[in-house]
Formats: structure tokens, sequence, C-alpha cells
């Protein structure tokens, strides 16, 4: 999450919100007074309010979210993720104590998948069907790491007719280990140089 968080108060007027929206490319403002979170604007609702003559008459308070999705600073990042999807929003004002504390928005968790994934280091991607017997989950596992192939990350791909085992691995020569569980029954999906 971003902690030091752009706010308003519910007084500012909405020339002022879009000018910090777009100084600071945001997309989110939370609304705090007397460091109280009150609420929430965004640049979808101001998108509705650019004729400029109304500009100055209108205030924040006129068009905020008076009680906006919020998580704690405790809440894990599945559970963040869902409501951002689930609501489709695109940020989540972190309120302790009905404090600010933060704001979490989709590039956050993207980041975050991405850092989990291990998807920017440089490495290899190999797709096996193992099933759901985990004694054939540990033999493959054991045919990665025989072979000296570091796991980075770990995913199970959407698949109705097999499970398929997603192993993203440090960078290393992956045809002795295809060719070995190709050898042990597996079949190996794709792979990723």
């Amino acid at each position: 999450m971003v902690k030091d968080v752009i706010t308003v108060d519910r007084e500012t007027d909405i020339k002022e919100a879009i000018h910090l929206m777009e100084k600071y490319s945001i997309r989110h403002l939370p609304v705090v007074e007397d460091d109280e979170f009150i609420g929430l604007v965004t640049e979808s609702d101001l998108r509705q309010l650019l004729i400029p003559a109304m500009l100055e008459e209108i205030k924040v308070k006129d068009v905020m979210i008076t009680e906006p999705i919020t998580v704690s600073p405790d809440e894990d990042i599945e559970t963040a993720a869902t409501l951002i999807y689930t609501y489709k929003i695109g940020g989540l004002p972190v309120v302790q104590d009905r404090r600010l504390v933060g704001i979490l928005t989709t590039t956050d968790i993207l980041r975050a998948f991405i850092e989990i994934m291990g998807i920017l280091t440089a490495g290899s991607r190999l797709d096996v069907v193992i099933g759901d017997d985990p004694a054939d989950f540990k033999k493959v596992y054991n045919i990665i790491h025989q072979h000296h192939g570091k796991i980075i990350s770990l995913g199970i791909l959407p698949n109705e007719e097999e499970t398929i085992y997603s192993f993203r691995l440090e960078k290393c020569p992956l045809r002795p280990i295809i060719e070995e569980l190709t050898n042990q029954g597996y079949k190996v999906i794709d792979n990723f140089p």
C-alpha cells in the first residue's frame, strides 16, 4: 500500500481535486477531516463533472463516496484483491480506527502478484500434468531438484480435465528435466525458456 497519501477535505473544490490527481498521477483522493477518514473521491466520479463553469461551485463533499469499501492494515492481500475485483473498484483506502493509514490500488496488488510469482526474475516456466496424488507432486519436485532446478514460484493452472502445475524456475537447462519427467510418465504441457 501507499502510505504517503495525497488527501483532500470535504470543502476542496473539484478543480483543485482534479489538479491534484493530474499533478500526482493518481485516480483516488481520500477525504480526511480532523485526521479522520470520511470518504473517497475518484477520477471516474470527477469525469462526470467536467463542465468548466460548474467546477468552482462544486465541492468534494458534493461528489465523494461517503461509505467506501475499506480494508484494515492487517488484512491479507487476497482479501483486498477480492474486494477490488468483486466491487470493480480501482483502490481501497486502508483505515484503522477511522484514521487513513494508506491506500491500496490495483497497481499495488499487481506489483505484489508479480513479486510473489517472481515474474520479473530471469527464469523459466515449466507446466506439468501431475494429477492429485501428493506422491506424484513429490516425485516431480525431486526430479526438478535433482537436475539443479530451483523453484521461484508454483501455481496451479485452471483446467477442468487435468491438474496442471506451473513451476517458475531460476534460469537453468530445461531439457534434462523435461526428458526425465517424460521418462517417468509425466506430461509436460509447455516450457518457456
